[in-house]
C-alpha cells in the first residue's frame, strides 16, 4: 500500500510499492504501516502499489494544518475530497495479465468516476451520480485528486471558476483557471466559490489524450453542484447546466495550466531551488520495444509487432524490471548482492533527434533489467526529462517516491540547454511529486537525496510500468546515526 507523496523521512518501510521497499502483503495476513508526517499539509491520497489492484484500491489523505495555524488562504466555509477514477466490467488483474501475455496494450476501461460514480451520462440511474450540496455565497475547499490508472483528465464546473491553491500537497500562488487538468497521481486544491444563481450545476471531466491513435472511451463523468436554498430543499429539478469541457486532445489547455502553477512565496514548509547540483542526469524516455521474455520461450501471441517483440518502455534504454526473490530496500539494507545494479544511465547511450516521429525502429529496442542510480546522502540532484517519439509520443506523468521536487522549466521538442536555462524559475517554482512531463517535450526538475533508501521514479499510467518505464534511487545513509535507515519492522512482509 503506498502513501503517495508521503516523504516518508527515514521511514522507508512504509512507502509501500511491492519489490521495492516491501514484498507483498500475503492473503490472509497483515502489515502495520508506521511513519511520522513531517513538513507536509495538503491532499495526498494512498493506493495499492501492485499490479492494477489500484483501479479500485485507494483514497484522499489529508492533512490539516496544526491546531492554531491557518490556512495560507481564507479558511473555507468546508472542504471536499473529488477523486477522478476509471471503472471495468472486468476484473481488472485479468485485463492486465491478458494485456502481458500478448505483449500488446490492456483494454480501455468502460466508464470514468467522480468518487466512485460514474454519472448519469452513462446507461445508470441517478443514484449513480455524485451530488455536492453547497450553499449560496460560501467557499469551498475542492481537494480534486486523480486517482486513474491510464488517463489525463479535464475537469469542469459549469458556470464557475476556481482558484488554485496547491498541488500535490504543496501550497501555490493563489492561480485563477474554469479549468483543471490532473495526470494520474497529481492533486489540486482550489477554491470554489458558490456565486451563481442557485441551481444545479454539472461537474465534469473527461480525458485528456495527449498521444494520436490511441483508444479511450470518448466519455464524460459527472457530478452534481447542488445549490440548496434557505429551506433546504433541492434547489432545481431541471437538467443542470453542463460546462464546456475541453477537446480531448487540447495540448495548449494543460500546457497553460501546468505552467501557470508557481510556489506560494510565503507558504509554510517552502523549501528554497537546490543551487549548484551534484548530479546531472538527462533522461530520454518513452515506449519501445523489447524480445517477448515468456516463460519456456512461449510467443507473445497476438502481439502488434509480431510474435517475437513485445511493447516495453524504458529510461535511456533500459526498461526496469522489479525483483521478485526481496525487496530492493531489503537488499540495500542487508547488503544482499544480485537484487539490483548500480549501472542505470546518466545519459542516453545514441543522442538522436528524440521527437522525430520517422525514427529508426532499432532505436525502440531496449534492455531489461534492475538498473538503479546511486546518490551520495544530501546530493544534489537534477533530472531533464525528454520524451521520445519512438513508437508514439505522449504526456507522460513522471512520480518520485520519497521527495518533493522542483519544476524549473518546460517545453515542447527536443531539449536545448542554451536556450532551456533562460526559462528557469530560481524564485518560486512549483514544488511537487509528480509532474505531466509534455507530449514530445521536455521538463527540468531538482531535488535534495535528503532520505536513505530505495526510492521508485516511475510513470504513474499504470499501463507504462509494468512495461518498463521506471527506475529507482538508491539513497546512501548520512554520517550520523540519526540520518541513516532503521532496521526493517518485524512484520515487514517477506516474499
Amino acid at each position: 500500500m503506498a502513501w503517495h507523496g508521503i516523504f516518508q523521512l527515514f521511514s522507508g518501510w512504509a512507502d509501500g510499492p511491492s519489490y521495492a521497499t516491501q514484498c507483498p502483503i500475503p492473503p490472509g495476513s497483515k502489515y502495520t504501516y508506521k511513519f511520522k508526517i513531517t513538513a507536509q499539509e495538503g491532499t495526498l491520497w494512498w493506493h495499492a502499489h501492485i499490479s492494477y489492484l489500484r483501479a479500485t484500491v485507494y483514497g484522499a489523505l489529508i492533512i490539516r494544518p496544526r491546531a492554531g495555524r491557518n490556512y495560507p488562504f481564507p479558511t473555507p466555509h468546508k472542504d471536499v475530497p473529488i477523486l477522478l477514477g476509471e471503472w471495468w466490467n472486468a476484473n481488472v488483474m485479468d485485463v492486465e495479465s491478458s494485456s502481458l501475455a500478448v505483449g500488446g496494450a490492456p483494454n480501455i476501461s468502460d466508464a470514468y468516476t467522480i468518487n466512485g460514480r460514474p454519472g448519469d451520462l452513462y446507461l445508470c440511474s441517478n443514484k449513480h451520480t455524485y451530488k455536492l450540496k453547497v450553499v449560496q455565497g460560501k467557499t469551498y475547499l475542492l481537494r480534486i485528486i486523480n486517482a486513474a490508472l491510464n488517463n489525463q483528465f479535464f475537469f469542469k464546473i459549469a458556470n464557475h471558476t476556481f482558484t488554485v491553491v496547491a498541488i500535490d500537497a504543496s501550497y501555490t500562488e493563489p492561480y485563477v483557471t474554469d479549468v483543471v487538468v490532473l495526470g494520474p497521481g497529481q492533486t489540486t486544491d482550489v477554491l470554489l466559490k458558490t456565486n451563481q444563481p442557485i441551481g444545479d450545476y454539472y461537474m465534469a471531466a473527461h480525458p485528456y489524450v495527449s498521444a494520436a491513435a490511441i483508444q479511450f472511451v470518448q466519455t464524460a463523468t459527472t457530478g452534481i453542484l447542488r445549490y440548496v436554498g434557505g429551506t433546504g430543499k433541492n434547489s432545481s429539478s431541471t437538467t443542470p447546466n453542463m460546462p464546456n469541457l475541453p477537446a480531448f486532445n487540447d495540448t495548449p489547455t494543460a500546457h497553460k495550466f501546468f505552467t501557470n502553477l508557481t510556489s506560494l512565496k510565503t507558504g509554510p514548509f517552502r523549501v528554497p531551488v537546490p543551487r549548484n547540483v551534484d548530479e546531472k542526469m538527462f533522461i530520454a524516455f518513452g515506449l519501445g520495444v523489447s524480445s517477448c521474455g515468456l516463460p519456456n520461450g512461449a510467443n507473445c501471441t497476438g502481439s502488434p509487432f509480431g510474435p517475437n517483440l513485445r511493447f516495453s518502455a524504458s529510461m535511456n534504454n533500459a526498461s526496469f524490471e522489479l525483483p521478485t526473490k526481496l525487496s530492493m530496500l531489503e537488499a540495500f539494507f542487508g547488503g544482499v548482492k544480485g537484487i539490483y545494479t548500480e549501472d542505470f544511465p546518466d545519459q542516453p547511450p545514441f543522442k538522436f533527434d528524440y521527437t522525430n516521429s520517422n525514427l529508426s525502429f532499432a532505436l525502440a529496442m531496449t534492455q531489461k533489467g534492475t538498473r538503479v542510480k546511486r546518490l551520495k546522502f544530501n546530493s544534489k540532484v537534477e533530472i531533464v526529462f525528454q520524451n521520445t517519439a519512438l513508437i508514439g509520443i505522449e504526456n507522460h506523468p513522471m512520480h518520485l517516491h520519497g521527495f518533493n521536487f522542483h519544476v524549473l522549466a518546460q517545453g515542447f521538442g527536443n531539449y536545448n540547454p542554451r536556450t532551456a536555462k533562460k526559462m528557469f524559475n530560481y524564485v518560486n517554482p512549483q514544488e511537487r511529486n509528480t509532474i505531466a512531463v509534455p507530449v514530445g517535450g521536455w521538463a527540468v526538475i531538482r531535488f535534495r537525496a535528503n532520505n536513505p533508501g530505495v526510492w521508485l521514479m516511475h510513470c504513474h499510467l499504470d499501463v507504462h510500468m509494468p512495461w518498463g518505464l521506471a527506475t529507482a534511487f538508491v539513497v546512501e545513509n548520512g554520517p550520523t546515526p540519526w540520518t541513516k535507515l532503521p532496521p526493517p519492522p518485524k512484520d515487514l512482509p517477506r516474499c
